[in-house]
């Protein structure tokens, strides 16, 4: 029988794909901080739904959280700002397939620091699928003659410094479904769900109406396409926040890498932009990766 982590995180991943898609033509409109903002005070309120519609149907009650849980939440809710905009920032000058590949740095570390700091489990055949799906992102997003121009290095850095964040976000959130202490794994994630977008939505407005109200009333202003980054944004993190209660946050981000097939895939279909026979190598060898994460998990 197929485990359910791999199930959600493929969802999510897909989910997520979407959701940047819509949210990346938003960034021209109302700038990067006001794109950022809309996946958190969009998705909000539709997180809320789901929490309260999980608690009803199963006739659990929604766990209050502790110290640590906020702690953990805070903690990944300012690293996956930081890392949105900075991942919205790398596509207003790049292709979105390229940009999405930049972003997947992230497992190594979220594998090295979810072993240190939560005690999740990391074994050498773990470790190395990992090293091999991170090698085909690597393929993914290196152009052979261009690695050298600072042109080009400027945008893989902060693809990077954004996949980072994206990993120390993960390491926030599994810490802060851990540290709930009632409920299935369910009204776990949900809960914790809540928690972090109602932070990073109070930090945005607040970060907005001090020094950046234009793009908030540009944000309220495009409220069509915000509101459909909201949902996509809070089912693809509600798919994420359940992975996170399943297994440990490698495994998720690990296998979270296929997003990089999704987003090639909208690059040449909704987009127009060709994918070429380096960039279906890259594809191969990081499905390989994947394939072996899963036997190992």
């Amino acid at each position: 029988m197929i485990p359910l982590w791999p199930l959600v995180t493929v969802a999510a991943a897909g989910l997520q794909t979407a959701r940047n898609a819509t949210q990346s033509g938003l960034t021209a409109r109302i700038g990067t901080i006001g794109a950022t903002q809309v996946r958190f005070l969009f998705g909000l309120p539709f997180a809320v739904l789901f929490l309260l519609a999980a608690a009803w149907l199963s006739g659990q009650q929604i766990p209050v959280p502790g110290a640590d849980a906020l702690g953990f939440a805070t903690l990944g809710g300012l690293s996956q700002i930081a890392a949105t905009a900075l991942m919205l920032l790398v596509m207003k000058t790049n292709g979105f397939g390229i940009s999405t590949a930049w972003l997947k740095g992230e497992p190594v570390i979220v594998a090295l620091i979810g072993w240190a700091v939560l005690g999740d489990p990391l074994t050498a055949p773990m470790l190395a699928a990992i090293l091999v799906a991170v090698l085909g992102v690597l393929i993914l997003s290196v152009r052979p003659g261009t690695g050298a121009q600072l042109a080009q290095l400027r945008p893989a850095f902060l693809g990077l410094l954004a996949g980072a964040g994206f990993g120390l976000s993960a390491i926030g959130f599994r810490g802060g479904v851990n540290a709930l202490d009632s409920g299935d794994f369910l009204i776990r994630a949900l809960t914790l769900l809540v928690v972090s977008l109602a932070i990073q939505s109070a930090v945005l407005m607040v970060w907005m109406l001090l020094f950046d109200r234009r793009a908030l009333v540009g944000s309220l202003g495009a409220w069509r396409p915000s509101l459909a980054a909201g949902v996509l944004g809070a089912a693809a993190s509600a798919c994420w926040f359940m992975g996170f209660a399943l297994t440990s946050a490698a495994n998720v981000r690990t296998l979270a890498l296929i997003e990089v097939v999704f987003a090639l895939m909208v690059a040449r279909w909704h987009f127009r932009q060709k994918i070429t026979p380096r960039q279906l190598a890259g594809i191969l060898v990081l499905l390989a990766g994947v394939g072996l994460l899963l036997t190992q998990s």
